[in-house]
């Protein structure tokens, strides 16, 4: 959930965290925009550069006529790319590029696009015109075959942005132009990044760096009449993650399921460092050097306790708090349209991947974020449920 802190996650705290080891390790760590959230950045980046303006810059009233919190809009804004914080913390990381350092680099850019509000210049949304523009495949059968649980896990009124969203989507014919301001978004992000691989591949550390290029989460955009994040289904985790650098082949595309903390003790073992045994991923490497490579690991994500998804290769594996289940064969179903918990012939894999269910969870830290009303509400709901069935 967004709200809380690492330090006051007991469990997290028991760990260093990427950015201090590689101080420790005698780099120079320096870093702007998205890593952490909020002030969290300040407190784990010694030198960290600030924001540049966060989420902004936002127009004195909101473009759209979406209700509620100010970030949930979209359209044509500002005018210039040069007022756009993804700009100015690409532009800086190319200064940092041009200068050279004694110490060894650890350069971290978290640009804030593609997400709410999706605000770009109009160049960018120049790029996908209306009758080019596709939007995302719906089956309007899709969430007959998942429970009452997972329903109003991501359409209860707490979600940001609120139910009924698709219908007033649908309603007021926004749509399509949210699908291009987030494709909009994306493009003028790509470009950002594009500035500074140029300004490393001019630079002195071009020939010694390892790049990593990842999304912190997935994205609905109406698949499920499910919007933004806080799903367990393949759009609201799925994130791109590239990695580059020496002796790493080039162009290879690997499928086997990773997850973002196999991040840190990945970079460890490709800069040479001492693995540390209190990290729970797993390193890439073997991967990065053989895409085929045997890899037996699932990927897991959760939505508090008691909800988790496990991805293998071929599949996902969904368990709800109050013990429903889903279950999807990405081979022949990969938008996941057609939960196969019941089918026999799935028995003995299904089997496996509930016991890749973690068997322990961790309390909650924080509170008042969407994402404790929403966990909140259906823990208050089925217990309501329950007693009313006598359970």
């Amino acid at each position: 959930f967004n709200a809380g802190h690492i330090q006051d996650s007991p469990a997290a705290s028991e760990n260093v965290l990427l950015t201090r080891r590689f101080e420790k390790e005698g780099y120079h760590v320096i870093a702007a925009g998205k890593l952490y959230h909020g002030p969290d950045n300040e407190h784990y980046i010694e030198n960290y550069a600030g924001n540049f303006g966060g989420f902004g810059p936002l127009p004195q009233e909101k473009l759209t006529a979406m209700p509620g919190n100010p970030l949930w809009d979209w359209g044509i804004f500002p005018e210039s790319d040069e007022q756009m914080p993804d700009y100015k913390i690409a532009e800086w990381a190319v200064g940092q590029l041009n200068e050279n350092s004694d110490q060894p680099l650890f350069l971290g850019m978290g640009f804030y696009r593609p997400h709410v509000p999706l605000y770009t210049p109009r160049k960018w949304f120049d790029l996908y015109p209306e009758e080019n523009t596709r939007l995302p495949e719906v089956d309007t059968e899709d969430l007959n075959d998942i429970s009452d649980y997972a329903f109003k896990m991501t359409h209860l009124k707490y979600i940001d942005p609120p139910h009924p969203y698709h219908e007033w989507m649908l309603e007021q014919n926004e749509w399509l132009n949210f699908v291009r301001s987030y494709l909009a978004s994306i493009s003028f992000v790509d470009y950002q990044i594009g500035k500074v691989l140029d300004a490393f591949e001019r630079s002195s550390y071009k020939d010694n760096t390892f790049i990593v290029l990842f999304g912190d989460h997935g994205f609905h955009l109406g698949e499920k009449k499910a919007w933004a994040k806080q799903t367990l289904w393949e759009n609201g985790t799925r994130t791109p993650l590239i990695i580059i650098g020496p002796d790493i082949p080039e162009g290879k595309v690997c499928k086997k399921p990773v997850q973002l903390m196999d991040i840190y003790p990945t970079l460890l073992e490709l800069t040479g460092h001492e693995a540390d045994p209190k990290l729970e991923g797993n390193s890439l490497v073997p991967l990065l050097h053989d895409v085929e490579t045997e890899w037996p690991h699932m990927a897991r994500s959760s939505f508090g306790p008691g909800n988790f998804a496990v991805r293998s290769e071929r599949f996902r594996y969904i368990h709800y708090n109050d013990g429903s289940e889903e279950f999807y064969d990405h081979s022949n179903d990969p938008n996941e349209w057609r939960n196969q918990i019941d089918n026999p012939a799935f028995n003995e894999i299904i089997q496996k991947h509930r016991a890749a269910i973690p068997d322990r969870s961790h309390p909650v830290v924080g509170s008042g974020s969407t994402g404790h009303k929403i966990y909140d509400s259906l823990r208050v709901w089925f217990q309501t449920e329950s007693e009313a069935a006598g359970e």
